[in-house]
């Protein structure tokens, strides 16, 4: 269609023209019978409302045609086009129409079955299923959290937060940031939000209580662009001096620039994908060594951790997510923009298929980047109600009415049953108005001035635009916008022009961006502004609209004052606006509002109430709400004067304080291992101290496990000794510390590294390099070959001790043990054991005697977040029960629960034909319909199911064994497939090599990859230098680690 996106233009303004074009017959004879002139209707309601460069140049190329004939014959024929391709219109509202009905059943169905597991205490409070009725469902700061409102109550707030040594986190990955001179607009990634999150940044590292604030981004070293960007550290400025005495040594804001992805160029955000999980490592790095800085500061020498990670938009919200997992720390979000709403939009569009959105867009990538961060999220911070009951009500992972009902049962302190859902959070930006001083006085006072108060010279703007009006003393109506058809501009011209009085009484200012020439603008621009120049001259506007062609960003907040001088009004008619900033920035410069009622000026006016509200679409209701508020002065004051009062409640410090109180209502969450400082300890000393932290560690915090089955008792239970005798178990626990305290080895491989080293548990802790082996075979047998021939390749190393070994897979401890006696292999030849999709974290014994394993339940409490239990288990049975009846040909059950290979934290079920169950993304959306938040995993080529705890991976293992035991993520390598399970993508990037076995799990690529929510090419860092490919064998598997520099050749 390149070349031809004139006619979807064409589509939507022949649909919004009304009545008489839907009729096939009658079409071509409008013109004709009097009720259709193709050059009137082209330009009052193509180029005014649509653009496209095609359309534009056809409509010239016609006008220029000498014969009037043969112009209208063509104008005509363009029209019959549009007709022809208006059932592509209707189909694509079809198709809109049967996802919307879809979606609805699917989740009225889901919530009769969540209500149905939680019916049995059901109380009539919770019956509302109104749908209209969100009353909550969003947290606004004017509603539920008092406001600052004197003097009084800020040193009140202030008091209560003395004390306290925060320690936040900010991410925003893509655009540029940097504290001062900002390149706003520079690109399309450069925007609004890098003005916001560093201004938050500033702003809360201002706030009593808080002593740092990190706001970590890319660092980007690229030719073409600043150098500034590629400095790893900047530190803000802080505006408020009221509490400079609390500052300490590492006290205030800071840009942090996590080093990933190409290092030599800048990249827009839908290629940042496939290199997440290298920030991610990255982050983690530079956060624990902030806290265990920070502890030897203000932390008595224990570690001050983030008391929350806040993601900016779906690549960070994906970004903290993984880091929230990794330190076990709450989670906040904001989305910015959300995926599903642009999604929605571009289909209604009809120029590109969804395929081809999701090409130029990734926009698959960014919605579960999306789903997952309402998942993790304690908090979803929105600035408007708008955008939760209209953007993220169409998320599989948030639901209104279910929300309102978890919300009534957490009041009465009854169980959910594994439900959960984020609280959603009013809280509109912040701004600065330090800098504004609202004046009173009028144009003719500030003009003349007087001998001893000399009037400075008028701002350069002022002269720029009062050169276009006849009487320049008259009102202002400022509009302030892009040149877009969504900003409605036309209408409000249309409105003035037609409205005799309020063009007697004021004058009106657009202000459109900044042009050279109309033909250098964009289509979509140029049209707009070509419509506005013909209602200029079909009105006879001129000496009564200005319209300059340029203004620098620093002249806004003279076009506000200039306004305001003339006792003018501020008019925003877009179609829908998402906040309206230009709404808050104009009320601190005292100018009452006109303003679209769609969107977030209906919150910005119920907290204001300086203005009035109007239908876009209505021009007599936008002419008359103007002339009211310009022609009633008594009226027009009260306005402003309500503006410039409640103005205050969207500065930073009100946003910081309610900010800082939602923070406040989390659970606090953190690494709790800490208590014993094991997990600071990497030295290669071998002290007496560094034994009895070990011999500690091994008898508080872990549990053996003798038999390899699944442990009992119930996810939720923390106790150590929920099942067996407690004498025994203290007995088996006493006879382990003793055996390791004597340096008993029975394997005579690993003698020397032992008595080496004193027998420090666990032995990864002195390992050089960590090899992975996470190759997802179906079968043990292969399993077992491709492990023997990594071990080979590493014969040398492997019995000197530098390098010890992970076995990272789906299976579970109990299968492990059959791997380990059919492969030959001993439990002592690995470190360590993450089995179960990640779900549970083993390590070797070093006295056989004690048992094989040992099982972290550390790793538990890690994990177990928002983890459904009995719920989610119901939830699973009846899906594979429906299943069952749905696919089933015979008394053969294709999904069957695997008790056997089932724990505390895995939920598995083995399945007969893969083929015949849903692709992985319908069961994940089941389960978030449910407000079950969790991670599904189809394994062993779709031949197992397992459902574990969201926070939960084989990815984020390893991140849990850097965090605990010190182990450098850049000294890990991970053995993979050319496929493999449905998490296979979370093995491959990040700080660590890679290495992809060619051949191996190669089948593992079919269906339930094929039906993926996006496709794994979206999110493979396979350009890499980190990830090589090698083959099945030894040598190739040598020599390929020596190219990643883990061997010397």
């Amino acid at each position: 269609m390149a070349g031809n996106d004139w006619i979807n233009s064409y589509l939507e303004a022949i649909l919004d023209v009304g009545p008489g074009l839907d009729d096939k017959k009658s079409s071509l004879l409008l013109r004709e019978r009097g009720r259709f002139s193709p050059t009137r209707y082209f330009v009052e309601e193509v180029v005014s409302g649509f653009d496209e460069t095609d359309l534009y140049r056809s409509w010239v190329r016609a006008q220029a045609t000498r014969s009037p004939q043969e112009r209208n014959t063509r104008l005509e024929n363009m029209c019959w086009r549009i007709w022809n391709l208006a059932r592509q219109k209707k189909q694509l509202e079809g198709e809109l129409a049967q996802r919307n009905a879809k979606r609805r059943l699917e989740r009225e169905r889901g919530r009769r079955e969540a209500v149905a597991d939680m019916s049995e205490d059901l109380s009539e409070g919770e019956k509302g299923d109104t749908v209209g009725d969100l009353s909550a469902h969003g947290d606004s700061v004017r509603g539920r959290l008092p406001r600052i409102n004197s003097v009084d109550a800020m040193e009140a707030w202030v008091n209560q937060q003395k004390g306290k040594k925060l320690y936040i986190i900010l991410i925003s990955l893509h655009g540029l940031l940097r504290g001062d001179n900002m390149e706003l607009g520079r690109d399309s990634d450069t925007g609004g939000q890098v003005k916001y999150v560093v201004e938050l940044a500033r702003a809360l590292a201002s706030m009593p209580g808080v002593y740092r604030v990190d706001l970590l981004t890319r660092q980007v070293s690229a030719p073409d662009v600043d150098w500034s960007y590629g400095e790893p550290t900047e530190m803000l400025n802080i505006r408020n001096e009221d509490f400079l005495d609390e500052m300490g040594e590492s006290s205030g804001a800071y840009i942090v620039r996590i080093p990933f992805g190409p290092k030599d160029k800048y990249i827009p955000k839908e290629l940042l994908w496939p290199h997440i999980p290298e920030f991610v490592d990255g982050a983690l790095n530079h956060i624990i060594r902030m806290s265990k800085s920070l502890g030897e500061q203000i932390g008595g020498g224990k570690p001050v951790w983030p008391v929350a990670i806040h993601g900016h938009y779906a690549d960070a919200g994906d970004s903290a997510a993984l880091l929230s997992g990794a330190l076990n720390v709450p989670m906040l979000f904001t989305g910015h923009s959300l995926g599903r709403d642009k999604l929605e939009q571009l289909l209604k569009q009809g120029r590109l298929s969804r395929d081809e959105i999701n090409s130029t867009y990734k926009i698959m990538r960014r919605i579960e980047a999306e789903e997952l961060s309402l998942d993790v999220s304690e908090i979803v911070i929105t600035s408007t109600r708008q955008e939760i009951e209209e953007q993220w009500r169409l998320y599989d992972g948030f639901d209104p009415i279910l929300e309102r009902k978890l919300r009534a049962r957490i009041r009465r302190n009854v169980s959910c049953y594994g439900r959960f859902m984020p609280r959603m959070a009013i809280i509109p930006p912040g701004m600065e108005f330090h800098h504004i001083v609202p004046h009173d006085g009028d144009m003719d006072g500030e003009i003349e001035g007087n001998e001893d108060h000399p009037s400075s010279p008028d701002p350069s703007i002022w002269i720029e635009i009062m050169r276009f009006f006849t009487n320049s003393h008259k009102p202002m109506i400022l509009a302030l916008a892009r040149p877009d058809p969504k900003k409605n501009i036309t209408t409000l011209v249309t409105a003035f022009g037609e409205c005799r009085p309020l063009r007697e009484l004021a004058n009106l200012t657009l202000i459109m961006g900044n042009r050279d020439g109309i033909d250098e603008m964009s289509s979509t621009s140029a049209s707009v502004l070509l419509s506005v120049l013909k209602l200029i001259d079909k009105y006879d506007l001129y000496g009564q609209v200005a319209y300059p062609k340029h203004h620098k960003q620093s002249d806004v907040p003279d076009i506000y004052r200039l306004a305001a001088k003339t006792k003018g009004v501020f008019i925003n008619p877009a179609f829908i606006e998402p906040f309206g900033l230009t709404l808050i920035e104009a009320a601190a410069h005292g100018l009452p509002m006109v303003a679209t009622k769609n969107g977030g000026p209906v919150d910005i006016h119920r907290v204001l109430d300086n203005g009035l509200l109007v239908d876009p679409h209505d021009q007599q209701s936008i002419a008359a709400a103007l002339l009211k508020l310009v022609a009633e002065k008594h009226l027009w004051a009260k306005c402003r004067q309500n503006g410039l009062k409640n103005i205050h409640h969207f500065s930073w410090p009100e946003h910081c304080k309610a900010y800082l109180s939602k923070i406040a209502g989390c659970k606090p969450r953190h690494p709790q291992w800490q208590k014993s400082d094991d997990g600071a300890d990497t030295s290669d000393t071998d002290s007496p101290g560094d034994s009895l932290r070990d011999i500690q560690d091994l008898s508080l915090n872990l549990r053996f496990s003798l038999d390899g089955e699944k442990t009992g008792g119930s996810g939720n239970d923390s106790s150590l000794g929920s099942e067996g005798n407690a004498a025994d178990k203290k007995s088996k626990i006493e006879n382990a510390v003793l055996a390791w305290s004597k340096g008993v080895v029975k394997d005579t491989r690993k003698a020397v590294d032992h008595n080496s080293s004193s027998g420090k548990f666990p032995s990864l802790r002195r390992r050089k390099q960590i090899f992975v082996v996470a190759v997802d075979f179906d079968t043990i047998a292969s399993l077992a070959e491709a492990t023997r021939k990594i071990f080979e390749a590493v014969e040398k190393e492997r019995l000197e001790g530098s390098i010890g070994f992970i076995l990272s897979t789906s299976l579970a401890i109990s299968e492990i043990r059959s791997f380990l006696a059919s492969g030959g292999f001993s439990p002592s030849d690995f470190d360590a054991f993450i089995c179960n999709s990640g779900s549970d974290l083993y390590y070797s014994t070093p006295n056989p005697e004690d048992g094989p394993f040992v099982i972290d339940f550390y790793y538990h409490s890690h994990i177990e977040y928002r983890w459904g239990g009995e719920g989610l288990r119901k939830t699973l049975f009846r899906w594979s029960s429906s299943v069952n009846d749905k696919k089933a040909e015979d008394a053969e059950r294709i999904v069957s629960s695997a008790e056997q290979l089932s724990s505390d934290y895995c939920y598995a079920f083995t399945v007969k034909k893969p083929g015949s169950v849903p692709p992985v993304k319908e069961l994940q959306k089941v389960l978030r319909i449910q407000a079950l938040r969790c991670h599904a995993i189809y394994c062993q080529n779709g031949t197992r199911i397992n459902v574990i705890p969201v926070l939960a991976s084989r990815s984020q293992a390893l991140r849990y064994l850097y965090v605990r035991w010190g182990v450098e993520l850049a000294s890990m390598v991970v053995f993979v497939g050319e496929c493999g399970d449905t998490d296979y993508e979370g093995l491959l990037g990040g700080l660590h090599k890679s290495v992809i076995l060619k051949g191996a799990c190669s089948s593992a690529s079919s269906q339930f990859h094929a039906n993926r929510s996006y496709p794994l090419s979206d999110i493979m860092p396979l350009e890499s230098p980190n990830v090589v490919q090698a083959a099945e064998e030894s040598s190739a598997i040598r020599s390929s680690l020596e190219q990643l520099g883990c061997l010397k050749s």
